[in-house]
């Protein structure tokens, strides 16, 4: 386990420093995960239905379609044998009858990362009462603001983003961006897009280079400078279709596509500089009581152990259970790299609270 940690939370440390080089196709990829486990049970397809506390983060128009005076959204997920936690919290209550305000927590971190910089005393001796540990963490703040227009099923949202990205006394980086997004409603069908990072998202980094200096020279490695990262914009377009098998059974695919701007990704559609990622989500529910969900997603060309390309697909599975004001709901996702297979299981609450009337 200690040697697994070790090899995460090098790889998380030597991105965060490649990263602030230059301008990267990946960038603050931890906001690429996802949040709630309905839309990672759906395989992230929710551009066009989501409509609670999470639509801070998937589509902020969704915010408008939320129930209660206030709504709370939590979730708590561990990658990597829980070496890597993932954390959301959300908040939105509503203005008036057209307008509601949100607040959207997401951290992803690996902590207690062994830091061996100061381990030889000034004779040289090996004092492992020198031994400290540090974080490599990311967090983002979400501020929502969303409002139905007059045009009945039309709504729109924005989100004002500040990011902020922490390796311990190493470095650190501080960012900010905007993501807009629209939903509109006609008959059974529902629409929704969301530009994410629509002005670009800058992260300013910023090295201590005095803590770095004397383990960067032994080592042969050139000292990094403070700089820019930037995380081009994307468009996530959707489209979803609800209907009723039987009285009280319920039927919600949902298709979106993934757009980006940043050059050719290994997706089914690429070109250069736009490349489209499909993925699809199907909700099953009974009563509006119980859901079954599931879909797939990150579908790549990929080698296999024959030199021979294979097409690698990524489902996901989950359950939801709504009871009043209260749903609890359960993903099982698959967070390794492609090709490979590592099961998460993702948790996450949603509630609703009202006023007491007199």
């Amino acid at each position: 386990m200690k040697l697994k940690t070790t090899l995460v939370a090098s790889a998380l440390f030597l991105t965060h420093f490649a990263h602030a080089q230059d301008a990267p196709k990946y960038s603050n990829e931890f906001l690429s995960i996802g949040v709630g486990a309905r839309g990672l049970g759906m395989s992230g397809a929710q551009v066009a239905t989501v409509n609670d506390v999470t639509s801070g983060y998937w589509n902020p128009a969704g915010l408008t379609l939320g129930t209660g005076d206030l709504q709370i959204g939590l979730m708590h997920a561990e990658y990597f044998a829980g070496i890597a936690k993932y954390d959301f919290a959300g908040l939105a209550a509503p203005i008036d009858a057209t307008r509601t305000v949100g607040f959207s927590f997401i951290r992803f971190a690996v902590d207690d990362i062994i830091d061996s910089t100061e381990l030889l005393d000034a004779d040289g001796n090996i004092d492992y009462d020198r031994l400290k540990s540090f974080s490599a963490a990311d967090y983002a703040f979400l501020f929502t603001y969303a409002k139905k227009t007059k045009i009945e099923g039309l709504r729109y949202g924005v989100n004002a983003k500040v990011v902020h990205r922490k390796v311990g006394e190493f470095a650190s980086a501080w960012g900010f961006g905007l993501d807009l997004g629209i939903q509109y409603d006609k008959n059974k069908w529902k629409f929704g897009a969301m530009g994410r990072d629509i002005t670009s998202t800058f992260n300013a980094w910023s090295f201590n280079t005095e803590k770095l200096e004397d383990v960067f020279i032994q080592t042969g490695n050139e000292i990094p400078e403070n700089g820019l990262e930037i995380t081009l914009p994307k468009l996530i377009l959707g489209a979803s279709y609800k209907t009723y098998l039987k009285e009280k059974f319920s039927f919600e695919p949902e298709v979106n596509i993934d757009v980006t701007f940043d050059g050719k990704r290994n997706v089914p559609i690429k070109s250069d500089p736009i490349s489209i990622d499909p993925k699809l989500g199907i909700e099953i529910g009974y009563s509006d009581f119980v859901f079954l969900r599931g879909g797939v997603s990150n579908i790549q060309k990929i080698k296999d152990v024959d030199g021979s390309d294979k097409t690698s697909i990524q489902p996901n599975f989950g359950l939801g259970v709504k009871i009043r004001n209260v749903s609890i709901d359960y993903a099982l996702t698959n967070i390794g790299s492609v090709g490979e297979t590592l099961y998460s299981n993702i948790f996450s609450l949603r509630v609703g609270l009202f006023k007491q009337k007199k």
